[in-house]
């Protein structure tokens, strides 16, 4: 048994570990200079931002060792319990927790707050991992990717009944693991549609076609789903023949619309173009049985999955997003112009980093930090802190200990002899990527402001905690790797 925990120790990845100190040694700095007026033996106190940062950090660090501590075949053989707790966690936090900020998702304990959603991450990686690592796993079975799909899911679900949708929004990360594990590449092609008819149909949405009685947004989308259709049809079934038909059918029929639409009686064309693409979709699903082609019937189900979807759009915005969540949104796309309130945190951070310049103004020197002109700028906006204070090289500094980090553990997970180990893994680094880019974006003003923290940087015990178990279980998982027993 000495031997056993004296090779654990010695093959845990202490490149990994040195990686995640530096980043957490820099953000306790970044949180010191955007809460603090002054340096002085009153950050090691409790009751400042710092103090209980130091305390969280090394809390994480006896947190980490208790951690790995514990054995792979543990982690293997729980993993569905743990997943199963976590999620029964998130329920009952939709109910006991109080109202913060117009969520409930943190559980008071005592003179601590936690945040379930930060916790559940873990569980859902074991449980993916579990899913995957059984022998019948196949990720080219519908059946298969449904049940994975519904563990992701599921903690989505919960988050976003909490109303906390950026937090639900970084499980989307676990769909790329599917990819390294043999995913089609349908499904992210699917997701990337998604996006763009969301984002046009609201941002045409008023903007008319010329004199005629319909929107650029609905028409743009339509065409862009009848014009996939025989681009479709060609890269899915290389059938030269019936991609060329659909795409002389599909321009003389839309060509035909606009000018009768423009010239004789006006009318809304999108209402031809849905007739139209269900008019084909149905004939696809006729030929898919004539030619025994049933890559024809997945052609027809997008092309009709694409309209049903441009026309909840609407609903799905107005009806189900919050105001602030809309207003942001609106704000992305330019729709509005509103520095003083959705836009505020964006146009604050930019100007922070901004007059940090190339060197940066120096530790705790920040005006537009140390006058707190930066809301959340110890937590989600926490790398403003870093532009203003350290500039461009600091700046770079940091991305580069991220980026350092991120390879590291792509690498790690590469040499995972198990499925088990290998997607666990692929978890971890899609998890920590999708923070970093999406934090780092927001401040940059360009990605959509969510709310997440910057791994191992930002100030919190929730966010700091869910990382370190997170990633003590893969290092532990790879320190077996070579373990001898």
């Amino acid at each position: 048994m000495v031997n056993r925990n004296a090779d654990i120790i010695r093959n845990i990845d202490w490149a990994t570990v040195a990686l995640v100190a530096a980043v957490m040694i820099c953000g306790w700095f970044s949180v010191v200079g955007s809460s603090s007026e002054s340096f002085s033996t009153d950050l090691l106190s409790f009751s400042t931002r710092p103090g209980k940062q130091l305390v969280w950090m090394l809390c994480a660090v006896v947190l980490s060792a208790l951690v790995m501590s514990i054995t792979q075949l543990f982690y293997n053989s729980y993993s569905y319990i743990i997943y199963v707790a976590f999620m029964i966690l998130l329920l009952a936090t939709i109910f006991l927790a109080h109202e913060h900020k117009g969520s409930r998702s943190w559980l008071d304990l005592g003179p601590v707050s936690l945040q379930p959603a930060e916790f559940a991450k873990f569980a859902t990686a074991l449980a993916l991992a579990k899913f995957t690592d059984k022998y019948s796993f196949n990720s080219q079975n519908f059946s298969d990717i449904v049940k994975a799909a519904g563990l992701i899911l599921i903690p989505m679900s919960l988050i976003v009944m909490q109303n906390e949708t950026g937090s639900a929004l970084v499980y989307l990360a676990f769909v790329f693991v599917l990819f390294r594990e043999g995913l089609t590449g349908l499904v992210l092609y699917l997701g990337a549609m998604a996006v763009v008819i969301f984002i046009v149909a609201l941002k045409y949405a008023d903007v008319p076609v010329g004199q005629m009685p319909f929107n650029v947004g609905k028409f743009v989308v339509l065409l862009i789903i009848s014009l996939l259709v025989p681009a479709q049809c060609w890269v899915m079934q290389h059938d030269r023949k019936t991609s060329l038909s659909l795409l002389y059918v599909t321009a003389a029929v839309t060509a035909v619309g606009m000018l009768f639409s423009g010239f004789i009686i006006p009318f809304d064309v999108t209402y031809l173009q849905v007739v139209l693409i269900v008019t084909i979709s149905l004939w696809l699903v006729f030929h898919s049985f004539k030619a025994i082609a049933r890559k024809y019937l997945v052609v027809a189900g997008i092309s009709v999955l694409g309209v049903v979807y441009l026309f909840s759009v609407d609903y799905v915005f107005n009806d189900i997003l919050q105001d602030h969540q809309r207003s942001r949104i609106n704000v992305i796309l330019g729709l509005e112009d509103d520095p003083k309130a959705a836009g505020y945190n964006v146009n604050q951070s930019m100007i922070a980093i901004g007059s940090g310049g190339f060197a940066g103004k120096g530790f705790m020197e920040g005006t537009q930090t140390r006058l707190k002109y930066v809301p959340e700028q110890d937590t989600d906006f926490i790398f403003c802190t870093v532009g203003e204070e350290q500039g461009f090289l600091g700046s770079s500094f940091v991305l580069l200990l991220y980026l350092a980090l991120i390879l590291r553990l792509l690498f790690l997970a590469e040499r995972q002899p198990s499925v088990f180990g290998r997607v666990y893994g692929y978890s971890v680094l899609c998890i920590l990527l999708f923070h970093v880019f999406v934090n780092v974006g927001m401040v940059l003003g360009i990605t959509p402001v969510i709310g997440i923290p910057l791994p191992f940087f930002s100030y919190g015990g929730s966010s700091l905690w869910g990382f370190t178990i997170l990633l003590s279980i893969f290092l532990r998982i790879d320190a077996e790797r070579l373990a001898s027993y």
